[in-house]
């Protein structure tokens, strides 16, 4: 009976101390596996402290137009405003679909642009949506043509209605930063008249120079039909930048071709500008999304709704993802590089804070993490507003910076 009574007892001290255990684990980071347990697991771990100085500084310095949540290196939300509400984030969301990317392929992992023989005379030329393509590349694969009477060359592109996703404005798709989302798209599609058809007359002048007395056949297809390269062999393909790149492009420049190229090679959505993949991505990581909005990669479409709490939940649990530090390093450093590089420069906020910033019309957000101490304080900032006011934004996370522990 003694045995059984403390079988029973030591039972129920595991019971008590092992979530005991885990929590002081996951605050201390001191395991790799059970970190990367964690930001998998379908749940997420938090508290609140009392931080009655930082409700003040938001509190005397904000209006309706914000929303902020802020949490300390231990995971505890320590303060907020209107967090949640629902803003939309622009670029702000990018932080959300690169680590949805980062958490499919290996960092050495790379885009093709790939050209297929199938059988004598017929040729594909098949993209992945590498941002960095030109016509140098293009012509390149073509050299591995050989002479024929008679060439077809089948260019495979996604069905234009797929080429901007839901929320982005016809004014937003007259500029470089929305330039239409395809798998062959040279220099991004930064100049619009450089489109699919153009690049289809300049293949078909660069065949016809090459092959004077050959019967030359230049056609595009549906991206779709896959079908026909099947039984092809691959003659010669183009590689993307290291996935490593490409994600720091998305993020420190904010580069929305890049960002929604990568989602839909990772989700495999080039034929849909469906982005549930990503919420049930969040979803399954126990973020709250249902009653969120996401319509891209990019953040530029105007559809996008999430809160402050949402990004600052994601990018704490962030901090346990094996990727972590990759996914840092490619965001904006203030004072230093990226969109943050002209804010702060030489002064003690200088490469303090890694983050992203969003900016679009009646739209600024400032997401990320501010070191102090060598200690991170996860921010979210939105501001949603008629009147956008930068200037409060980086003047609060200034104050951040400068303000007491929690008192």
């Amino acid at each position: 009976m003694i045995k059984k009574h403390y079988i029973i007892g030591f039972i129920l001290i595991n019971l008590v101390t092992f979530p005991l255990l885990i929590r002081y684990l996951l605050i201390k980071q001191k395991s790799n596996f059970i970190n990367n347990i964690y930001f998998n697991f379908p749940g997420i771990i938090s508290n609140k402290k009392k931080c009655i100085n930082y409700d003040e500084l938001l509190i005397n310095t904000l209006d309706k137009t914000f929303s902020v949540s802020i949490i300390n290196e231990n995971g505890s939300v320590i303060s907020s405003y209107n967090e949640d509400i629902l803003r939309i984030p622009a670029s702000n969301l990018k932080l959300f679909s690169t680590a949805y990317v980062l958490s499919k392929y290996k960092l050495s992992k790379n885009f093709k642009t790939s050209l297929y023989r199938d059988g004598i005379n017929n040729y594909y030329l098949v993209g992945q949506g590498d941002p960095d393509l030109n016509y140098s590349d293009i012509y390149k694969l073509l050299s591995s043509i050989p002479e024929n009477k008679i060439i077809n060359l089948n260019i495979l592109e996604i069905d234009p209605k797929y080429y901007w996703p839901k929320g982005w404005t016809s004014w937003d798709k007259q500029y470089d930063y929305g330039a239409a989302i395809t798998s062959l798209a040279l220099n991004s599609n930064e100049n619009k008249y450089e489109n699919i058809s153009y690049l289809k007359s300049r293949i078909e002048k660069y065949m016809f120079n090459k092959f004077p007395n050959s019967s030359i056949n230049v056609k595009i297809i549906d991206n779709s039909e896959k079908f026909y390269i099947k039984s092809s062999s691959e003659l010669d393909s183009i590689r993307s930048n290291p996935l490593i790149s490409l994600i720091t492009l998305a993020n420190s420049e904010s580069h929305n071709f890049t960002a929604e190229s990568l989602f839909k090679n990772a989700s495999n959505t080039w034929n849909d500008n469906n982005y549930f993949k990503l919420k049930n991505w969040l979803k399954n990581r126990g973020f709250n999304v249902d009653i969120s909005t996401i319509a891209d990669a990019s953040g530029l479409s105007r559809n996008n709704e999430v809160t402050t709490k949402l990004i600052s939940q994601f990018l704490n649990k962030m901090r346990y993802s094996n990727n972590f530090s990759t996914y840092q390093s490619s965001l904006s450093i203030i004072g230093i590089r990226g969109t943050l590089s002209n804010r702060f420069k030489d002064t003690e906020l200088q490469g303090k804070f890694f983050g992203k910033t969003g900016t679009l019309s009646n739209v600024f957000a400032l997401s990320g993490y501010l070191y102090k101490d060598k200690k991170p304080l996860i921010i979210s900032i939105i501001q949603n507003s008629e009147n956008i006011d930068k200037t409060k934004t980086f003047n609060l996370l200034k104050n951040i910076y400068k303000l007491e522990k929690c008192i």
